[in-house]
């Protein structure tokens, strides 16, 4: 994919869509336009993805860690977007994808001021319903879940597995839902294991003697549930 600090709009989009379905619980209906200034940015461990649907900007950020001055950080965004977009509403939602308890603050009251924005912990939501889910771009997703305990390459081989099923065999639908998880993993660090989990699909897993043996041990691991 060339740059991976470079990523397409049109990935992005998708992926601003996905996360707002099977994350927020927001269903963005008809054409969204992405949002293409300086301040919005992919980079590594920051992903800030702005767009436009009719009458509404939604901004989501995905955070690795706490970040000490979160909602001032949030606050500069949302003037900043409210001076492009002053007659639209604006959506602002930090996903937080920390092994660390979250403990950053998601509002400001003072002075004349009262502002507020929206948190999501990834570790309150179960990750078995994205890993299962017959949509694959909710499939997508779970790479951000918490793993828990699990191993990292059992997970991340069952995600790709899991597109591969859903996809029947659409490799330009495969390819596209393979991108949105090679962005993704950069937030999680485990660009390794999935470029890893893309070699050991190549070479057709459930052609070798092993397959049926590894898949009950990946079902068994991938349980999240206590």
């Amino acid at each position: 994919m060339g740059d991976k600090d470079i990523v397409s709009k049109e990935i992005i989009k998708e992926i601003g869509r996905d996360i707002s379905m099977h994350i927020l619980g927001i269903d963005i209906q008809g054409e969204i336009t992405l949002v293409d200034k300086e301040w919005t940015r992919v980079e590594k461990r920051d992903s800030d993805i702005v767009f436009k649907n009719d009458e509404r900007v939604f901004h989501i950020e995905i955070q690795s860690s706490n970040h000490s001055k979160m909602e001032l950080r949030m606050l500069r965004y949302y003037s900043d977007i409210l001076f492009e977009y002053k007659d639209c509403s604006v959506e602002q939602h930090v996903i937080y994808i920390g092994k660390e308890k979250c403990r950053m603050k998601n509002e400001i009251v003072r002075d004349e001021i009262s502002y507020k924005y929206g948190i999501i912990d990834v570790k309150d939501i179960a990750c078995e319903d994205l890993l299962y889910h017959d949509n694959p771009s909710a499939v997508v997703l779970a790479i951000l879940c918490d793993f828990k305990e699990k191993d990292k390459q059992i997970v991340v081989n069952t995600i790709l597995k899991r597109l591969k099923e859903l996809t029947d065999g659409d490799e330009i639908a495969y390819g596209n839902y393979m991108k949105k998880v090679s962005v993704l993993s950069i937030n999680r660090d485990l660009e390794d294991e999935v470029e890893k989990g893309i070699n050991m699909l190549a070479i057709k897993l459930e052609d070798t003697p092993l397959y049926r043996w590894e898949m009950k041990r990946t079902i068994k691991l991938t349980k999240f549930k206590d």
